[in-house]
């Protein structure tokens, strides 16, 4: 288990905490939509840290190409009808680009500041000219909207229970699932990062903002700068 990090719950539980069964049963809810919305139709997709495929399936079904990568085998096994890859994302060099890349699932924020860049330049190098990366970003709200709760329609209890300082600029965010048959937790490191931290990391990768998705500002389009290419 990668330091700071660890899961409880049925099944097998990936070195960064996540429970492979929980995130197979988590709905998918605008992703796709946003996503759809933001880049050509039938694009290129390459998606990194897609889990079980939760968002890899519904572009799937929207005409998009897809390769999906993640470091956890036992992630990728739940994964259907696109191209898989078995790698960490900061190591990544496909030798190739693609039209649109997305690094969802708030891995912006990794805790780890050399996986983050490492995750950052992968983007980079791997998206065509002409095209875009996809980044999900925290809510501004994040770490000091707790504990929160949301009950799902399908009849599944999330509970965001604390966000506690661990180190300069890290915090350790505790989280619990409650399903009727079943229960999980995990606990994760994250680095929280404001609007213009986050654009000075996009920008030390070759990054900038093209725009803001969403009226919270979770979801950016970005682009690479003219004649950088990590």
């Amino acid at each position: 288990m990668r330091a700071g990090h660890q899961g409880t719950g049925p099944g097998p539980i990936t070195p960064d905490g996540c429970a492979v069964e929980l995130y197979s049963r988590l709905p998918v809810g605008a992703e796709p939509e946003i996503i759809a919305g933001a880049v050509p139709a039938g694009a290129r997709v390459l998606e990194l840290g897609c889990g079980v495929g939760r968002m890899t399936h519904p572009l799937l079904e929207r005409g998009f190409t897809v390769t999906a990568v993640d470091e956890s085998a036992e992630m990728l096994e739940r994964v259907r009808g696109a191209r898989t890859i078995c790698a960490p994302i900061e190591d990544l060099d496909l030798g190739e680009t693609f039209d649109v890349v997305l690094l969802a699932s708030f891995l912006v924020h990794n805790a780890d500041l050399e996986v983050r860049r490492g995750m950052l330049r992968a983007c980079a190098r791997h998206v065509a000219p002409g095209g875009c990366v996809l980044i999900q970003r925290e809510g501004e709200d994040y770490h000091s909207d707790l504990p929160r709760v949301r009950v799902d329609p399908s009849g599944f209890t999330v509970r965001i229970v604390s966000s506690e300082p661990v180190a300069e600029g890290v915090n350790s965010v505790h989280a619990e699932y409650e399903f009727p048959d079943a229960s999980w937790t995990q606990t994760f490191r994250v680095r929280p990062l404001t609007q213009g931290q986050f654009e000075e990391a996009l920008e030390e990768a070759g990054l900038r903002v093209d725009r803001y998705l969403t009226e919270d500002r979770i979801w950016v389009r970005a682009v690479a700068e003219p004649g950088r290419w990590p």
